[in-house]
């Protein structure tokens, strides 16, 4: 076993060349079995074992530096630093990440998780070697998916002007997690089937230069070569930016990816060396279905199949609206990020292909389209993971918001996701858009109030946010469905004594919750807050003359979040009223970045599940 000699950051450059090929299957197999356990992303992995290899082995790591982006495709790299023996706890509670960490190993040098971020952070580490005086090749990885965000052609713009080496790697194996879309994939492809091209090397012009009438020759030859090149290859999109390109070459084939290298170290300029692989090589499954194997939990080796049954999810019941609403409405159009099936839409993409948008990781892009959309008179809706709703926050601010146009932003994996981590944790969206002015952000309760929401919002004619969970949609209190009425909570029981105030996910845990209050004595009303913005004052006004104590419960961050709207309106109401005794108790998240790991640790460990909040609750009182 080739891959037990493996110990240390370096080990592998005391492989013999002729057994690379045997290391390069020892750890697909490896990485197969343990994520067929663990769960994790697998098809990009798959596909990056050679060209991983084959950085370990020209590059003196750590001292040279290998920025991975996303960083899902990273799980070989961990292998060949050492950290084997740490991939049983990969994405577990308290184990190894799924994504590059600084803290993890001094070979991550950059922590990443969100798409097309690594040229410009290596561009800014070539920077600052240059700076510092240091001497070392810095390489970014970025996949063709990745390269479809702006963020990584305005990085190439700027990289075109670096005077220093550079080390771009195109990881070409024409998808994101779903199949590829625009003009760029397309780009690329031509690529792919070009024969070649006539390469004039750098040393050549010195030699000319040297010589009378020299620079006047150098001038006419690279504009002979450029124009030969671009007959020959459409890869003179990146020379004429100022990148040298290199490539197409074979990402399976470890001698080739180290030749070229060896020759991009040779420039005093940004270099893009494009490789195309095959994502969920060696695992005939993970080819087949590449979107269900980008990130996939514990499944079945010699089939591929689920080791659990998947309950019906939030986003499962977000495709069946979606089509339903579709069909009923022809002005109802989506939109996603390179994420139809993560979002559920394929389906309305099947059925209503004229009206589905899949822009391409490009989620500020996204948000203004679907902004034009709008202001065009149709009904955008916009579906994208809560983690990466993020990066478009000016585009809906300024795009959408400032023109009050009907967009609505149907926001999966809000709260915490679990094992990806930091990254992807969606806590944070109730307090970065509820501060905007005309947004409307609401969440539901259940599988029914989620419907009710989405028609809501269809009519609604103005901005909206609807965030749900990751994971099983509760199909609990299915006996309690008012009407949705714009910025009202909904009763479900009235009591004295404690109310308990729960956006979206934590409607269900505060039902829980009253239940042990009860046990203990005590009795609790449930308000289903519905939304958060705005907030429904007057049943805030109600409840503060009937109870002695408000608990508020959210899946967000404090900073922000729904609890502080609560404590305002009941601070500000003790002004104006000061015989009001009654206490708030803010249930969130803390303030801080979650780690990886279960949700249900996750949730104790934050103290937001049924146990801890009734525990506080009893404390307070």
């Amino acid at each position: 076993m080739y891959l037990d000699r493996i110990n240390q950051t370096g080990d592998i450059k005391k492989i013999p060349a002729e057994h690379l090929n045997a290391l390069s299957s020892e750890i697909r197999e490896f990485l197969i079995e343990k994520i067929s356990v663990t769960g994790g992303h697998l098809g990009s992995n798959l596909g990056t074992v050679e060209l991983t290899m084959a950085l370990h082995l020209e590059l003196n790591l750590p001292k040279d530096e290998i920025i991975w982006d996303v960083g899902h495709q990273s799980y070989t790299h961990k292998l060949l630093t050492g950290r084997k023996n740490d991939f049983d706890t990969l994405r577990q509670y308290g184990g190894m990440s799924g994504f590059p960490k600084r803290r993890e190993s001094e070979c991550d040098v950059f922590d990443t998780g969100h798409s097309s971020t690594s040229i410009s952070a290596g561009l800014g580490l070539c920077k600052a070697r240059d700076l510092t005086g240091e001497k070392k090749t810095i390489v970014s990885v970025i996949g063709d998916g990745s390269l479809t965000g702006g963020m990584a052609f305005e990085a190439l713009n700027n990289a075109g002007k670096l005077n220093s080496n550079f080390i771009i790697i195109l990881n070409d194996n024409k998808l994101s997690i779903s199949e590829n879309v625009g003009g760029i994939p397309k780009y690329l492809n031509s690529i792919r089937t070009s024969e070649g091209y006539l390469d004039l090397k750098d040393d050549v012009y010195n030699k000319i230069a040297g010589t009378p009438a020299g620079d006047s020759i150098v001038k006419n030859i690279r504009r002979a070569k450029n124009s030969l090149k671009s007959l020959m290859s459409p890869g003179m999109l990146f020379e004429e930016m100022g990148v040298v390109y290199l490539g197409p070459i074979n990402g399976h084939d470890i001698g080739q990816i180290r030749r070229a290298i060896k020759e991009a170290k040779r420039f005093k300029r940004a270099v893009m060396i494009h490789v195309v692989t095959e994502k969920g090589r060696g695992y005939a499954p993970a080819i087949r279905h590449p979107a269900r194997f980008h990130g996939t939990g514990p499944f079945d080796i010699e089939t591929g199949l689920p080791k659990k049954s998947s309950a019906v999810s939030w986003t499962n019941v977000f495709s069946t609206i979606m089509t339903k609403l579709g069909d009923r409405n022809p002005r109802i159009c989506a939109v996603t990020a390179a994420m139809p099936d993560g979002t559920g839409l394929k389906r309305f993409a099947n059925a209503y292909p004229d009206r589905f948008f899949d822009v391409g990781i490009a989620e500020e892009h996204a948000v203004t389209f679907a902004a034009g959309l709008a202001a065009g008179g149709m009904i955008p809706v916009v579906a994208i993971y809560s983690s990466f709703l993020q990066r478009a926050y000016d585009q809906i601010i300024h795009d959408v918001c400032m023109q009050n146009l009907h967009v609505i932003f149907a926001i999966d994996r809000a709260g915490i996701v679990g094992n990806d981590g930091e990254t992807h944790q969606g806590v944070f969206d109730l307090s970065y858009l509820s501060g905007i002015p005309g947004m409307t952000v609401c969440a539901p309760k259940n599988k029914w109030e989620f419907s009710d929401m989405m028609k809501f919002a269809a009519s609604y004619g103005a901005p909206i946010a609807i965030r749900y969970p990751r994971g099983p949609v509760c199909e609990e209190l299915e006996e309690f469905r008012t009407d949705i009425v714009a910025g009202e909570a909904e009763w479900i029981y009235r009591e004295e004594e404690i109310a308990l105030f729960a956006v979206g996910s934590m409607v269900s845990v505060a039902d829980e919750v009253r239940r042990k209050l009860e046990e203990k004595g005590h009795k609790a009303s449930l308000i289903n807050a519905r939304f958060v913005s705005p907030i429904d004052k007057e049943t805030v006004r109600e409840a503060l003359r009937f109870h002695k104590l408000i608990v508020t419960l959210e899946e967000n961050v404090r900073s922000g979040g729904f609890g502080e709207k609560i404590l305002d309106i009941v601070n500000n109401e003790k002004l104006l009223y000061p015989g009001i005794g009654t206490k708030c108790l803010i249930i969130s998240l803390p303030d801080e970045f979650i780690e990886h790991g279960d949700c249900r640790i996750l949730k104790e460990k934050a103290g937001i599940d049924a146990d801890s909040v009734t525990e506080k609750i009893l404390n307070v009182l």
